[in-house]
């Protein structure tokens, strides 16, 4: 069996917990509390864990040994208990959980079906990867809103590949979801260090422990990170990997710096007082991205390197907007820009970049000077599951890119027929400082009937709307003026 066999193998129990009443956007949550006690089981009885991190109540023998509400009731009180393990990991992924498994057969009919998988099959690419790709399809079926921290596999590949991290790095994702860029950065680094191998045990013990560092708003995507980082062998500090907080509020601002940051931050502008509440960034806005921009330029190191996926407003927003641009621009090299295709994410109609750019200090101005940019959006196929996107699809631009992750290769300026063009300082700081740059003609350019969806339209505009209202609020604030409820 392959992964994928396995994969549509542990969807297919969804069917049960939907007979159990239990609401779609709950799938994952669901089955990973138990899936991740079967995962532990497997991986200490191949030998690949030599100890099992699960205290004796919580051993899958003890729930196949019982049947009925006796077994439903046991799973209740193991998932209360490990809540309150004395190990703060295993307590921080089984914080507040709990199952709403109502029907015992139904439980009983989960674990059976676990055990009649094929695990064997499934640990020849890991368990980790098993789980990574339930997430995936869990993001792939739109009605569970999973798209929202999710990020295609092939992008996050990509961008790892191009940012090349090193063992000793410290790698950080403020808007970590279910981590997905820190465990590709650690599988990265572990193809190339021959599993670990080629390092002192000190060294090991830092990348098991101490490179990796997330942090996560949503209580039940922080479980699934944790439980994804530690199915791949990466436990993080006493809190995990992964911390629960508000990058965007105080617990943000005690983020360290890191030499390299890789994010996704999440789309939309805050609203009803959710928005940043930070006093350490130097520019007010309520668009969630621009404050995260404002966050990763001031949590790098000075010569640590950064990618992020951006939607397209953050390169063209007025007021705020272009103030953040500019200071992005001073203290760092913004060498390279990639418009992606849209409909790659499953958030279906946002159009959305990477910016790859590189911190030259907290005190510089002028630091960029030439932005690359690649257009992978134009004359692109409509992806969907008929045309899948793979990695394939980055390979000229990678190439383009070059070897050097701080973007210094050698580059050439394809033209106006080509899709990889670079643009001056001077000539972008006449435009308004505007970073949204094309010059291809579009012919695959969607009709009105590829159009995104009315809401989709409508939250666009509403968030730009929101912008603007906010900025002007800012203007009147400091005129003295109060603003009107």
């Amino acid at each position: 069996m392959t992964n994928n066999d396995i994969v549509q193998k542990l969807w297919n129990l969804c069917d049960v917990l939907r007979d159990d009443g239990i609401n779609y956007s709950d799938y994952v949550t669901e089955l990973a509390l138990l899936l991740f006690i079967k995962m532990e089981h497997e991986n200490t009885q191949s030998g690949i864990l030599s100890t099992h991190k699960l205290p004796d109540y919580a051993r899958w023998s003890v729930f196949t040994n019982l049947s009925g509400i006796n077994l439903l009731n046991e799973y209740r009180a193991t998932l209360l208990k490990l809540s309150q393990h004395d190990d703060p990991l295993i307590a921080a992924i089984y914080a507040d959980a709990q199952t709403r498994l109502r029907e015992p057969r139904h439980l009983e009919q989960l674990i059976k079906s676990l055990d009649g998988i094929d695990w064997f099959s499934a640990q020849k690419d890991g368990l980790g990867d098993l789980y990574e790709g339930l997430l995936e399809k869990n993001a792939s079926e739109t009605k569970s809103g999973a798209g929202q921290y999710f990020t295609p596999r092939p992008l996050i590949d990509s961008i790892v590949a191009l940012m090349q991290p090193q063992p000793g790095e410290t790698i950080q994702d403020p808007a970590a979801g279910t981590a997905g860029f820190l465990i590709a950065a650690d599988t990265w680094i572990k193809a190339n260090t021959d599993d670990l191998y080629d390092l002192t045990e000190q060294q090991r013990s830092f990348q098991r422990n101490h490179a990796y560092l997330g942090m996560e708003l949503v209580p039940d995507t922080r479980r699934l990170a944790l439980m994804n980082c530690l199915l791949h062998g990466m436990e993080g500090d006493d809190a995990g990997v992964v911390h629960l907080g508000n990058t965007l509020g105080s617990a943000g601002s005690q983020l360290p710096k890191s030499s390299l940051i890789l994010s996704n931050p999440p789309f939309g502008t805050a609203k009803g007082g959710g928005g940043p509440t930070r006093d350490d960034l130097t520019f007010t806005t309520s668009n969630k991205q621009l404050a995260f921009v404002q966050h990763i330029v001031r949590h790098l190191k000075d010569g640590g390197r950064a990618a992020v996926v951006l939607p397209d407003n953050v390169l063209f927003e007025s007021g705020v907007g272009a103030d953040i641009r500019r200071d992005l621009m001073d203290k760092c090299n913004l060498h390279t820009i990639l418009r992606l295709p849209t409909g790659i994410f499953y958030a279906q109609g946002v159009k959305t970049n990477v910016l790859f750019f590189s911190k030259v200090s907290q005190a510089a101005t002028a630091s960029t000077q030439n932005v690359w940019v690649y257009d992978l959006r134009a004359n692109m196929p409509k992806f969907g599951k008929r045309t899948p996107f793979t990695r394939g699809h980055f390979a000229d631009f990678e190439a383009a890119f070059g070897t050097d992750p701080h973007g210094s290769s050698p580059r050439m300026d394809q033209g106006e027929t080509g899709r990889f063009r670079v643009f001056g300082r001077d000539w972008i700081k006449e435009r308004g400082d505007s970073l949204d740059i094309s010059w291809l003609k579009d012919d695959s350019a969607e009709d009105a009937a590829d159009l995104p969806e009315p809401s989709v339209l409508a939250r666009e505009a509403m968030d730009e709307l929101n912008g603007a209202l906010a900025e002007l609020e800012a203007i009147l604030a400091e005129l003295g003026e109060e603003v009107a409820e």
